[in-house]
C-alpha cells in the first residue's frame, strides 16, 4: 500500500506496536514515505473497533480496509472442539462482520477480504477454516449487492515465513500448489482492486498435479475452464501404463507373478503398503496397517490419486482414477491387483477335473443326441428336455429300442470315467 501511494497506514492487531517486527515494519513504511500508526484492539470486538475508527481525524478519513487477519486450523471437524471452531472463525470472520457494519455506508476506494482457497476448493483437516474463507467470499457478495465496495481474495501459497507456511505448505506443494513470491501476490492484489473484482483466486498451480487429483471423484466446473487444467487432464487419460516386459507387466508385477501361486497375494500386498508408506511420507511399509481403511491411514483424493498413480507404474496398466475409495483397505486393494493384473497360474497336469470339464464345453450337442445322453445332461442341469417325436416327453431310447438306464440322481455322482463314457456314448473297435 506504501508502494501504491499511501500517505497514512493504521495497523490494527491485539499487541498493537508490541506484535513481533513491528518496529522494523514500521521503519521501512516510513523509509516509503508512509506515515505509520499502530492500534491494539481486537478487530471483532465491536465497540473496540468503534472506539478505534472515532479516532481518526477527519482531515485524513479513513479511504481504504484490509483485512488480513486469520487462524489456522489444521484438524479433522470431529477433532476440533467448541474453542477450535469459536477462535478461527472469530479471526476471520467475526472481525469481517464487525468492519463490514461499522463502515456500513462510509465512502471506501476499497475493502479487500484476504481469503484463501480452502474455501474454494478444500482443503484436507481444514473444515472450519474453509467454512471462514467461503464467509468473507459470501460477504465480498453482499456488500456488493448494497452497492459498496468489496474484493475477496482466495490466496494460495505464499512464499516467507506466515500462517501458510510449514507442514501445510508441503501438503500443498505435494498436490501442485507452489509458493508465490509477496512481490508477484501483491502485484495480483493490485490488478484485482483496480479492476473492481468482486472475487479472485490467485495461486500459482502446477496443473499436471493438481486437476488430476482434484478431479478423481467426478468432473469439476471449477477448473474446466482453465485451459492448462484441461490439457493436463486429457494427458493424464491419454497416458499409458508403464509396462516395461514383453508381456505388458511392468518389471515388479512380472516378478511377483512368477512367485508360487501362495506367495502372490501376500506380496501383492508388501507392494501396495510399500507404495502407501512412500505417498504419506512413512519410512516404512509397517506404519501402513494392512486392514485399516486407507482414509484412515491418512489418504484424502489427492493422495488417493498419487497411489493410483503409483501403482499404475508398478502394474504397467493406468488403473482406475477411484481404485483407492471402490477397494478401501491395502488388503482389498491387493486382492483387486491380484484378480486383475496377476496371471492365473496354469492347470496341473493332475487337474484331471478340469480336463473332463473343458472336454465336455467343447463336445458338440449332436454327440450327446445321437448317443442318447442328451436329455439326462439337460435334467442334470435342471432343463426339462422337449417331448420327442411320437412318445411322452422325455422318453429315449437306445439304437436296440430298450428304454435307456436311468440318469445319475446328480453329476456329483459320477466319477471322471464315467462322465467320459456319458460324453462320449457306445464306443466300437
Amino acid at each position: 500500500m506504501a508502494e501504491h501511494g499511501a500517505e497514512h497506514l493504521l495497523l490494527v492487531s491485539r499487541s498493537g506496536d508490541q506484535a513481533p517486527g513491528a518496529t522494523q515494519l514500521a521503519e521501512e513504511l516510513r523509509t516509503l514515505g508512509a506515515r505509520v500508526t499502530f492500534a491494539a484492539a481486537d478487530v471483532a470486538d465491536p465497540d473496540a473497533m468503534r472506539t478505534l475508527l472515532d479516532t481518526i481525524p477527519a482531515d485524513t478519513p479513513l479511504t481504504a480496509v484490509l483485512h488480513t487477519a486469520g487462524a489456522p486450523g489444521g484438524d479433522p471437524l470431529d477433532a476440533t472442539g467448541p474453542e477450535d471452531i469459536a477462535r478461527i472463525l472469530g479471526a476471520k470472520t467475526s472481525g469481517a462482520q464487525v468492519l463490514d457494519e461499522l463502515l456500513q455506508g462510509t465512502p471506501l476506494d476499497a475493502f479487500v477480504l484476504y481469503s484463501s482457497n480452502a474455501g474454494v476448493w478444500g482443503s484436507g483437516g481444514q473444515g472450519v477454516y474453509a467454512a471462514a474463507n467461503a464467509h468473507l467470499d459470501a460477504l465480498a457478495a453482499r456488500r456488493r449487492a448494497r452497492g459498496e465496495t468489496a474484493t475477496s481474495v482466495a490466496w494460495g501459497l505464499w512464499a516467507g515465513d506466515g500462517m501458510g507456511r510449514g507442514a501445510d505448505d508441503a501438503y500443498w506443494q505435494r498436490r501442485g500448489i507452489r509458493p508465490m513470491s509477496p512481490d508477484r501476490a501483491l502485484d495480483e492484489l493490485a490488478k484485482a482492486v483496480c479492476h473492481d473484482e468482486t472475487f479472485v483466486a490467485v495461486a500459482d498451480v502446477d496443473w499436471e498435479r493438481f486437476a488430476p487429483a482434484f478431479t478423481v471423484s467426478r468432473p469439476s466446473l471449477l477448473i474446466d475452464g482453465v485451459p492448462e487444467a484441461r490439457q493436463a487432464l486429457a494427458a493424464g487419460a491419454a497416458a499409458p501404463g508403464d509396462a516395461s516386459s514383453a508381456s505388458g507387466q511392468s518389471s515388479a508385477l512380472a516378478a511377483i507373478t512368477a512367485l508360487p501361486e501362495p506367495e502372490r497375494l501376500p506380496a501383492l500386498l508388501t507392494l501396495v503398503r510399500t507404495h502407501a508408506a512412500a505417498v504419506l511420507g512413512h519410512p516404512s511399509p509397517d506404519r501402513v496397517a494392512p486392514g485399516r481403511a486407507f482414509t484412515e491411514l491418512g489418504f484424502d483424493s489427492l493422495t488417493a490419486v498419487q497411489l493410483r498413480n503409483q501403482l499404475s507404474a508398478a502394474v504397467g496398466a493406468k488403473l482406475p482414477a477411484t481404485t483407492v475409495f471402490d477397494h478401501p483397505t491395502p488388503t482389498a486393494l491387493a486382492a483387486y491387483l491380484h484378480q486383475e493384473y496377476v496371471a492365473p497360474a496354469d492347470p496341473a497336469p493332475t487337474d484331471w477335473e478340469g480336463r473332463v470339464r473343458r472336454a465336455l464345453s467343447e463336445l458338440p450337442l449332436d454327440r450327446l443326441r445321437d448317443a442318447g445322453l442328451l436329455d439326462a445332461v439337460l435334467r442334470l442341469t435342471g432343463i426339462e428336455p422337449e417331448p420327442a417325436p411320437g412318445g411322452p416327453a422325455g422318453d429315449t431310447a437306445g439304437a436296440d429300442g430298450e428304454p435307456e438306464a436311468e440318469p445319475a440322481a446328480s453329476i456329483d455322482d459320477l466319477d471322471a470315467e464315467a462322465l467320459i463314457r456319458m460324453a462320449l456314448g457306445p464306443r466300437t473297435t
